[in-house]
C-alpha cells in the first residue's frame, strides 16, 4: 500500500474534521436558498398573493391552511405546488411546522390580529394582508406584539403602494421639494358595480364568517377593508404621521340587501400636524366607473399617483389659452406607467428583505393606517369631530 504524503494526510484530516462555519458564511448560503412560506387563509386573496409568492424566485410554497375544506381544495388546485404540501385546518399547526420560515396571513380581517400575534410568537417572517384589524382593541394587541417582534424577522403588510416604483418616484419628488410646500392631499376610492338588490347565501355553516366582507364586525366596513389603501398613502406622504382628528359624512344611497354596511359613500377630512389636510372621497356602486388615485398639492406642483401610473404637474408660464373656457390640462411635466401589478413589487421586496438580511417592520405604520380608517368611520357615525385620542380610548 502506497504511503500517504504529508500534504495528502493533512488534506484527509481536514476533510474528516466536522465543518465549522462563521454565522455570516452560513447566512450567505441561506440567502441563496428559497424562503419556505405557508398561507393562513386560502380564500381569494390568499390564492392571489400566494401565487405571486410561489412564482417569486426567492419563494417556495411549504404549507397551506384554512378552516374550510372547499378553500383547501381550491388552494390545492390553483396554487403552484399546492397539491404537494401539507394542508392544515388550524393556523397553530402551520405555525408549528419547522419547515415554514414565513407566513402569508390572508384570513378574514377580524382574524388578522389573532393570527399575527401567533405568527410573531412562532418567530416567523410575516406578510399580513391589509388592514391590520377591524376594531381598535385588537389592533392595539397587534401593534404591541409587532413592536416586540424579533428584529431579524421581516414584517410586512399588504399596503402595496409603498413598494411600487411609481409611488416611490413620486415620494422622491416630494422629499426633494419638487412640488414645494404641500398642504393638501386627496384620496379617491371610487369604484364598484351596480347597486345590489338581492343576495344569495351559499353557506349554511358560519354564514357571517363566510360572508365576512359584508359585516362591520368582521371587516370593519368599506372604509376600513377597502379604502385603507388610500388612507395609508395619505399617512405615508404625510411623513408617516397619523392625523390628530377627523370630520366625516356618509351614508347609504341604496338599501343593503345583506349585511350591515352603514355607508356606501363617505367624505372624510383628516387633519395632520403642521396644517396638512387629507381628504378621502369614497363612493361604491358606480356602475363600473372607476377612479382610484391620490393627489398631492404643493406650492410648486402637483403629484398624482395610481396603481398604473404616476404624474408630476407643474407650472407652464408660456401656455396660451385660446379662450377662458378652454379647460384642457397643459401642466403635465412627467408621466410614468407601472410595468406590472404592484403586488408583485411588494412580494418581491418581502422575499429580498429576508434573503438579503435587510428586514423591515411595518407594524406601526400599518396599524396607524388602519386606525386612521376607523377614526374616519367614527367621525361619520358620530356626525362630529373625533380626535385620535378619543378613538384610541374607545377600545
Amino acid at each position: 500500500m502506497a504511503k500517504l504524503t504529508r500534504r495528502q494526510a493533512i488534506t484527509g484530516a481536514i476533510a474528516a474534521t466536522p465543518l465549522i462555519v462563521k454565522p455570516q458564511t452560513a447566512f450567505t448560503a441561506q440567502a441563496n436558498s428559497k424562503v419556505a412560506f405557508g398561507i393562513v387563509g386560502t380564500g381569494g386573496r390568499g390564492r392571489y398573493v400566494g401565487t405571486f409568492m410561489a412564482n417569486d424566485k426567492h419563494g417556495r410554497l411549504a404549507a397551506i391552511c384554512d378552516k374550510y375544506a372547499d378553500r383547501i381544495d381550491q388552494a390545492k388546485t390553483e396554487l403552484p405546488g399546492g397539491d404537494k404540501v401539507p394542508a392544515y385546518r388550524d393556523h397553530r399547526e402551520l405555525l408549528n411546522d419547522k419547515n415554514v420560515d414565513a407566513v402569508l396571513i390572508a384570513s378574514p380581517v377580524y382574524l388578522h390580529p389573532e393570527h399575527f400575534v401567533a405568527a410573531v410568537q412562532a418567530n416567523k417572517h410575516i406578510y399580513c394582508e391589509k388592514p391590520a384589524g377591524a376594531d381598535v382593541a385588537s389592533i392595539r394587541k397587534l401593534l404591541e406584539a409587532g413592536l416586540k417582534a424579533d428584529p431579524k424577522k421581516s414584517i410586512q403588510f399588504g399596503y402595496q403602494q409603498r413598494f411600487s416604483r411609481e409611488y416611490l418616484k413620486a415620494m422622491d419628488h416630494l422629499k426633494k421639494g419638487t412640488i414645494g410646500d404641500m398642504k393638501m392631499m386627496m384620496s379617491y376610492w371610487i369604484l364598484g358595480g351596480s347597486p345590489p338588490t338581492s343576495f344569495t347565501n351559499r353557506y349554511t355553516e358560519d354564514e357571517k364568517i363566510r360572508n365576512w366582507g359584508r359585516w362591520m364586525e368582521y371587516s370593519g366596513g368599506p372604509i376600513v377593508e377597502q379604502d385603507c389603501h388610500g388612507i395609508d398613502t395619505l399617512n405615508w406622504f404625510a411623513n408617516d404621521q397619523h392625523p390628530t382628528h377627523a370630520l366625516g359624512t356618509g351614508g347609504n344611497r341604496y338599501p343593503v340587501p345583506y349585511g350591515d354596511w352603514t355607508t356606501d359613500h363617505h367624505n372624510v377630512q383628516y387633519f395632520y400636524p403642521g396644517g396638512l389636510e387629507g381628504w378621502l372621497i369614497s363612493i361604491k356602486h358606480t356602475a363600473m366607473y372607476r377612479d382610484v388615485r391620490e393627489q398631492f398639492f404643493g406650492s410648486k406642483g402637483v403629484l398624482e399617483t395610481t396603481r398604473v401610473y404616476y404624474k408630476l404637474h407643474g407650472p407652464q408660464p408660456n401656455s396660451n389659452y385660446p379662450n377662458a373656457d378652454d379647460l384642457r390640462d397643459r401642466s403635465l411635466m412627467e408621466y410614468q406607467e407601472s410595468p406590472r401589478e404592484i403586488t408583485i413589487d411588494a412580494v418581491e421586496a418581502f422575499f429580498e428583505g429576508i434573503v438579503n438580511n435587510k428586514p423591515i417592520n411595518m407594524t406601526r405604520t400599518s396599524a396607524e393606517s388602519t386606525l386612521t380608517a376607523i377614526l374616519g368611520r367614527m367621525a361619520i357615525e358620530k356626525k362630529r369631530e373625533v380626535t385620535w385620542d378619543e378613538m384610541m380610548r374607545s377600545a
